[in-house]
């Protein structure tokens, strides 16, 4: 894949960041903090303890939307891409929903229009399944992969239970989107509500790449994971 990469390890950490500064996500995800200085992709992932090829695996993929890893992802860190994902959950559940939440709060009056209130309602509706959602990858798949690092391969369940029955979790934003457009309360904080429902359309990126990530890399690497230990047992 490095003939395909639009990053490698030798380029400077803040040219990645200067070309795109959504790759920040990328970066906090891996707990690589900033003030980095002039060091390369290399020597920051080094110093911080992070798998470099598994940084730039993902990095360039939410840069060029590679859907096909060319066999690297024989050579990707498992547990750094598991933390990876944490660490998106985190940020989704505990930071980016909630802050949404308060913006819409400010913005609309729930308490004297009916409109607003279902706003909210949607919301935290919404909320709520993508919880449920991350909590299965928490509970389920991730102590599965566990599981299977240790070399044990549980014999009910497979990776490709979670990719058959994976939802797309940012598309269901899209009606949110337009009952804010469509039937915004006459009583609002205008810039307040534009700001949100930009956050909303942000999060809705986000929660779509995150997704990718676990459809384009993370299970393709569980899967010859899954191999390597069936032909191990036989």
């Amino acid at each position: 894949m490095d003939n395909l990469q639009k990053y490698k390890p030798t380029d400077k950490m803040i040219d990645l960041i200067s070309d795109n500064y959504s790759l920040l996500q990328v970066m906090s995800r891996f707990g690589l903090s900033l003030g980095f200085g002039d060091k390369t992709v290399r020597e920051v992932c080094e110093l911080n303890g992070v798998d470099c090829h598994t940084f730039l695996i993902v990095v360039n993929f939410m840069t060029e939307g590679f859907s096909r890893l060319d066999g690297s992802s024989d050579e990707i860190s498992i547990p750094a891409l598991i933390d990876y994902l944490r660490q998106a959950h985190l940020y989704f559940l505990d930071f980016c929903l909630p802050a949404i939440r308060r913006k819409l709060i400010e913005a609309i009056d729930c308490s004297q229009d009916e409109v607003a209130f279902l706003i909210l309602k949607f919301f935290d509706e919404y909320t709520r399944e993508v919880r449920k959602h991350m909590d299965y990858e928490e509970k389920t798949v991730f102590k599965y992969v566990d599981l299977l690092l240790q070399g044990d391969a549980p014999k009910n369940y497979q990776i490709s239970t979670f990719s058959k029955h994976h939802d797309q979790v940012g598309e269901k934003l899209t009606e949110l989107k337009n009952i804010i457009i469509k039937y915004c309360p006459a009583k609002t904080n205008v810039n307040q509500l534009n700001a949100a429902l930009f956050d909303i359309y942000t999060c809705e990126e986000g929660l779509e790449s995150h997704c990718k990530v676990e459809d384009y890399i993370f299970v393709p690497a569980i899967l010859n994971l899954e191999r390597r230990i069936n032909e191990n047992e036989k």
